[in-house]
């Protein structure tokens, strides 16, 4: 633990060379981070799945799951498509940086390396990470310069694309009934059953973003949002009724005081999504007008019963 109370960084050291990544461990630990190591990319995806690293430093060269493949498929994935990567490589060959910087690599250090230079790479590596890409500490997942960056691609690349905002209904139930750290149980189970909603759907891969609270934000293509948005919705709502406490469950609301002491009934959690599509109305220049046009949809979707996804058919889009 650091001083300021928070908890150390935890960076993933991929290698299957066990001196160099004793070296990295020892050396990391040494300066206060905490290290997990995975002698390879495949072992690598199965220790993201259990633990959520700060940072990954990835040997290029390895069996099974190279370091670039691991890269791509880490870019690929919207749980981990913010996570800093710094990629270790023997060669030092400016071929190798092109492609590193293709696949999605955030640094490069070349071997042999000193322990100046690689604490002082995943330090600075760190700080970017946390400055621009907002990652959010509940999910995980990028925040809101991301998501902006992520519209504004598209934008530029000239491909149609849906944003989708959702949110919970009734959130605010969750955290009066049973308090803030159950609520935080609600807003992780929508990151995941979006995640697996994302991952679902196949290629070419959605972004997924967490705005902040209950509030995330999908980007991908038109007709990925039907898919997209009943798998969520099915898959959150079986994961929201397990969180409930089991007689709440089964009368199918939660009752809840208002400030004169009048019991008042709340509806199971449900949610609300607003879609903006690109190829409707006007095209967008700023990726602030498709969120606002998304989260105008999503207001429509709160005036409906149940789980609702709203979408903006303006030029009557399919």
């Amino acid at each position: 633990m650091d001083p300021s109370g928070e908890r150390p960084d935890v960076i993933l050291v991929v290698d299957d060379d066990e001196d160099i990544a004793r070296f990295v461990e020892f050396n990391l630990r040494l300066h206060g981070f905490e290290v997990i190591h995975a002698s390879d990319g495949q072992e690598a995806l199965e220790v993201i799945e259990r633990q959520r690293p700060d940072l990954a430093v990835v040997d290029l060269m390895m069996p099974r799951i190279d370091g670039l493949e691991l890269t791509r498929r880490l870019r690929a994935d919207p749980m981990t498509s913010a996570l800093p990567v710094i990629m270790l490589t023997a060669k030092g060959m400016t071929v190798d940086k092109v492609h590193g910087l293709s696949a999605g690599a955030d640094d490069y250090l070349v071997k042999p390396f000193d322990t100046a230079e690689l604490v002082a790479r995943v330090s600075s590596t760190l700080r970017r990470n946390k400055e621009f890409r907002e990652v959010s500490p509940l999910t995980g997942l990028p925040g809101n310069s991301r998501i902006r960056r992520e519209i504004s691609d598209r934008v530029r690349s000239g491909v149609d694309y849906a944003v989708g905002y959702v949110d919970i209904d009734r959130f605010k139930s969750v955290n009066d009934r049973y308090g803030f750290v159950r609520g935080d149980e609600f807003i992780s189970a929508l990151a995941r059953s979006l995640h697996r909603a994302v991952v679902s759907i196949g290629l070419p891969p959605a972004f997924l973003g967490h705005v902040g609270g209950d509030d995330f934000v999908i980007v991908c293509t038109p007709s990925q949002v039907r898919p997209l948005t009943s798998r969520a919705v099915v898959d959150f709502e079986k994961a929201a009724d397990a969180l409930y406490d089991p007689t709440d469950r089964e009368r199918g609301f939660v009752e809840l005081k208002d400030r004169r002491g009048n019991i008042r009934r709340a509806a199971l959690v449900t949610l609300s999504i607003g879609v903006s599509l690109s190829d409707s109305g006007k095209r967008f220049t700023n990726p602030l007008e498709a969120i606002a046009v998304a989260s105008e949809m999503k207001s429509v979707a709160k005036s409906q019963p149940g789980s609702y996804v709203a979408v903006d058919r303006r030029r009557g889009v399919t």
